[in-house]
């Protein structure tokens, strides 16, 4: 294989520590500093949104571009700044108009209504920049690697208005679907916005049940694409998790490759975390009792030593909550305690609530987003419920394996291939992190709960549990090492 370092061109909407709305962020501000780290050069491009500190890139401005869109070329600045202890190059796409704004996609929920002349004109800036950053700095990518719905425009113009271009022919791209179920779906009399050609709003391309789709059109035009967990790539191919795209995906499953995810160690670490009571680590795990006392106390629960179970979500069908919210009235029968951490879905805010007033010495209950109080519990718990309906990669469960709070999962997408399910000789092997159900049911989810409460009773066999959860590699090495082998491969199928 081809040792030499690779120049790669991430493009997201989003990445840590800038914005955030979900993990493509994390992915997006953890995987290039990774990358750096392996010898190969990178730069990331995002929107400049007005909510973003530029302090914290040392973002200055470097220079102007004039961009192509459907009423004429318009200006924008690009500001250049440093992703913090890395060789990581940010360059952010400022043009106030569009992205100095409340939120990122949306405010109270609702979407802008001209998200699509917001991120069309992002994605015609990226190509715009190419050329100037071979001009100004001499770098040319060898690969642009887009993320979700909000960059897919920029593999699609690299394909057809950018086509003659002998700069961008030499340029693999690849295509990273963060979440089937987010897909820039806009009105059809909308398309022209995106400055490209009738012939391209087709059945085979950008066309879905006469809406235009942009999550298409990144499946379509990329060389290669990839998703977040090997699991979630087998899924996305079936009816049940493809959103209607699944015949799009399964036409080019030879180009498609499942990668999990990995986390920031550094942020996430029991053993230097400044946000939780006593540091532990796997060789010393007494300051874990000591976060799990501390907690109870900010939840106003009794100090006790009975089992905490966790759960930090979006409180969302999507995310099994309503499996939770079924269960919670049974759990209140057993001797246990459950912390509860976030926000959603007004209907489960207000019966978690309920439930709350209903159980105060069982129940520790925080609406809203708070990532401190996240940590807190993470290392106070006992065990972590996650049962989402479908989780691309999934990254609490990754958290929890680190901090030894044993994740309750349900088998699909990342969650499965994470988490390796409890059984004795799995024990006995060290291999057994968690535990694992199939069936999206109140009722296979109280099975397995049950059974990791009698477990838990057996202080050994839980404590192999937790430190083979913590002895877990969940660091960002190994998925940017199969990145790398994805890239050329990527390189590899041009040639």
């Amino acid at each position: 294989m081809d040792p030499r370092p690779l120049k790669i061109l991430l493009v997201a909407s989003e990445a840590v520590p800038f914005a955030k709305t979900g993990g493509l962020a994390d992915v997006a501000g953890g995987l290039p500093r990774e990358l750096a780290r392996l010898g190969h050069s990178v730069r990331l491009v995002i929107p400049r949104y007005g909510s973003i500190d530029g302090s914290t890139a040392g973002f200055k401005d470097w220079i102007r571009l004039a961009v192509p869109t459907a009423t004429g070329r318009t200006n924008v600045t690009i500001e250049q700044g440093q992703l913090a202890d890395s060789g990581v190059q940010i360059l952010a796409v400022r043009h106030d108009p569009y992205f100095d704004r409340e939120g990122l996609y949306q405010e109270s929920g609702v979407d802008y209504p001209d998200n699509l002349e917001r991120f069309a004109f992002f994605c015609r800036a990226v190509l715009e920049l190419l050329p100037a950053l071979r001009k100004v700095s001499g770098w040319t990518p060898d690969l642009l690697h887009a993320h979700d719905w909000q960059t897919a425009l920029s593999l699609v113009y690299l394909k057809t208005l950018y086509a003659r271009s002998l700069l961008m022919k030499r340029i693999g791209t690849l295509f990273t679907v963060h979440n089937m179920g987010y897909q820039g779906l806009f009105p059809a009399v909308e398309y022209p916005k995106t400055g490209l050609g009738a012939e391209l709003f087709t059945v085979k391309t950008l066309e879905f049940h006469g809406s235009l789709n942009l999550l298409k059109g990144g499946l379509v035009f990329a060389d290669f694409l990839n998703t977040v967990s090997p699991t979630y790539s087998r899924e996305i191919q079936s009816p049940e998790f493809g959103f209607g795209l699944d015949g799009v995906v399964r036409e080019r499953r030879d180009r498609l490759v499942g990668i999990v995810n990995g986390i920031d160690t550094e942020v996430w670490d029991p053993a230097t975390d400044q946000h939780v009571a006593s540091r532990y680590s796997v060789s010393d795990l007494a300051g874990k009792r000591t976060c799990k006392t501390e907690l109870e106390r900010e939840l106003r629960l009794p100090v006790r030593d009975v089992p905490l179970l966790a759960v930090v979500s979006r409180f969302t069908q999507q995310k099994g909550l309503d499996l939770v919210a079924e269960l919670l009235p049974e759990l209140m029968e057993l001797d246990l305690q459950v912390a509860l951490l976030g926000t959603g879905d007004p209907y489960y805010e207000a019966l978690f609530r309920s439930l709350q007033v209903r159980y105060p010495e069982k129940i520790g209950l925080r609406i809203g987003f708070d990532d401190v109080l996240a940590h807190r519990i993470e290392a106070g718990g006992d065990m972590f419920l996650m049962p989402s309906r479908y989780e691309p990669c999934g990254l609490s469960q990754l958290y929890s394996l680190r901090y030894g709070t044993v994740p309750i999962v349900r088998r699909t997408g990342g969650l499965a291939d994470t988490v390796v399910p409890y059984a004795p000789r799995a024990v006995r092997e060290g291999r057994a992190t968690g535990f694992v159900f199939s069936q999206a049911t109140p009722e296979s989810l109280l099975s397995v709960v049950l059974l990791a409460l009698r477990v838990y009773a057996d202080r050994a066999e839980w404590n192999s549990l937790v430190r083979a959860g913590m002895s877990t590699d969940v660091s960002w090495a190994r998925p940017a090492r199969a990145y790398v082998e994805l890239y050329r491969a990527v390189l590899d199928s041009r040639a």
